[in-house]
């Protein structure tokens, strides 16, 4: 959006938000106001199969409802549009019966040639553009058979131990059968219709949205304390980037849930804290914001040595509380926390200058009078690809590693240039994420067979350890057992803080702050509110 245009609809948006304040009339009362972070300009959807973007999800997931949940303490899958389930014993099918009290928002009965239309429909998406994000929550995903209304058989061509926790996520969500009649594009834009207790009145790329109450909602996971309709009468959603206007609305009660993309600092946090306002926090599940070497084609990563003696020379701790804030916790595994199967490994990522000089002088690398290491005559110099813009925590991680003489270039790069740069393998270091509460969700990044970049994934292992990965992701997908996924993605990530094909470097946490007026906000498995449980108190 154009400068002139972006100001305007800021400017309309404050007298939006003006007009309908919290202190400005009881009227209004029951709507709840949420100042996200700015809109993705570039993979803008609101269609479950194709959304990728976490504040749509949030959107999502209070309109559009999926067949099982995800408790977020345990990980456990649990019922919802369906109320309970087989898994075939070659774990190739999964036979859901479900419930028969449930509508689509158009008066749609909710029934297993729904739950057909929706997956099959997603699986012909994903077929002409495999890139599609919910393409990876599909893997292996063959075809629908309609046992009778209330009962349908979900087949895989083959074994996927994921799929089960694929069915409770929003890219998963069951639309309508209207709503597989019309275009991506239109679904994209906001034309879905789900039994979620909200319904989609509109949205406006780069600017808002509205969810407006279903009054006859009566049928929410077990997750949902609040088992009939909302208590909102609606939910208003504006996309601000710019974070001196989001604080300032929510400062002034113009917003009720300020919800930025990054972690609030320690200066704004006790401002917001002064002001009576709540901190809402949890760790998105899947990796954690992870660098990612490239170690092919001659460059200095390839030497396992030189690896070992980066994990070492990063600060972790130092990160989490000079970054963010002194109770931030500090990164301690490749995935973040919340996420099925984390295996912590602190002890491995310890702060150690030392050991990292030594392994450096082991390797040849000796420093020079200016500070850095060089080593026949080349500086010891890794270029890291960043976008959109350097952070403060990218400078901190270039001073760490300058007091053991490592030089690290920041690469500022566009979204174009930075995603091409991946594929080109023209970096030693960058970096990239996804979210779900799956383990199997890092094959998208560190797998070459599914991985959304095949160079990063393959050039982040030495080749030995590239097939060790491999072997490992294999039998986390094939397992039929707990212990057994338990197990394969153990050793995996194992493996990649042992190889030092990953470096973590901060727990991906997500941070919301709630007025004094609202209350019972909840997260879900996948990092998402519950909206149908928020109350606001009267002015």
């Amino acid at each position: 959006m154009p400068p002139l245009h972006r100001l305007f609809a800021i400017a309309s948006l404050a007298l939006a938000l003006t007009a309908c304040s919290p202190a400005d009339n009881t009227a209004a009362s029951k709507t709840l106001h949420i100042a996200f972070w700015g809109d993705n300009t570039t993979l803008v959807s609101v269609d479950p199969f194709q959304v990728y973007w976490l504040e749509h999800r949030v959107l999502l997931r209070n309109v559009a409802e999926s067949l099982t949940d995800q408790d977020p303490d345990s990980g456990r899958i649990i019922p919802w549009l369906a109320k309970s389930w087989e898994i075939g014993d070659d774990a190739l099918s999964y036979t859901f019966h479900l419930r028969q009290d449930v509508t689509f928002s158009n008066g749609e009965r909710f029934d297993a040639h729904a739950v057909k239309t929706a997956f099959d429909s997603n699986k012909a998406f994903a077929t002409q553009l495999p890139a599609t994000f919910g393409a990876t929550y599909l893997a292996g995903y063959d075809h629908a058979e309609v046992l009778d209304d209330f009962t349908v058989r979900l087949v895989l061509a083959k074994p996927n131990a994921g799929f089960l926790q694929a069915t409770s996520t929003t890219n998963l969500a069951i639309l309508a059968p209207a709503s597989y009649q019309l275009s991506a594009q239109e679904r994209s834009l906001g034309k879905i219709i789900g039994t979620g207790p909200f319904v989609l009145e509109h949205y406006t790329p780069e600017v808002g949205a509205r969810l407006v109450k279903r009054a006859d909602y009566a049928w929410p996971s077990a997750n949902v304390r609040n088992q009939g309709p909302a208590h909102l009468d609606a939910v208003e959603i504006s996309y601000i980037p710019e974070e001196s206007v989001r604080n300032g609305l929510f400062l002034q009660g113009k917003a009720d849930i300020l919800w930025p993309r990054n972690p609030f600092s320690e200066v704004d946090l006790k401002l917001f804290e002064s002001k009576g306002a709540n901190l809402q926090s949890r760790s998105l599940p899947g990796p954690a914001l992870n660098l990612y070497p490239n170690t092919r084609n001659g460059r200095l990563l390839g030497d396992r040595q030189v690896r070992l003696a980066l994990q070492k020379a990063i600060d972790r701790t130092s990160y989490a509380h000079t970054v963010y804030s002194a109770q931030f916790p500090v990164v301690s595994g490749v995935y973040d926390v919340t996420t099925p199967y984390f295996k912590p490994q602190a002890n491995k990522l310890a702060y150690d200058p030392q050991g990292a000089e030594q392994l450096l002088d082991a390797a040849g690398w000796h420093k020079a009078e200016d500070g850095y290491r060089h080593k026949n005559g080349q500086r010891l110099t890794l270029r890291y690809n960043i976008t959109p813009a350097e952070t403060a925590g990218d400078v901190l991680v270039q001073d760490q590693l300058r007091k053991v003489g490592i030089e690290l270039k920041l690469n500022v790069l566009t979204r174009a240039e930075w995603v091409a740069g991946n594929a080109a393998g023209t970096y030693d270091l960058t970096s990239t994420y996804m979210t779900r509460a799956d383990p199997i969700i890092l094959q998208t990044i560190l797998d070459p067979r599914a991985a959304n970049s095949a160079t990063l994934a393959t050039n982040t292992y030495e080749p030995h350890a590239l097939a060790t990965a491999q072997a490992l992701f294999d039998r986390g997908i094939t397992a039929t057992a707990d212990n057994q996924r338990a197990q394969a993605y153990g050793q995996l990530q194992d493996l990649l803080i042992d190889e030092a094909s990953t470096f973590p470097l901060y727990e991906r946490v997500w941070q919301a702050a709630t007025a004094p007026r609202v209350k019972d906000f909840r997260w879900t498995a996948e990092g998402i509110a519950l909206l149908s449980d928020i109350q606001v108190e009267q002015p």
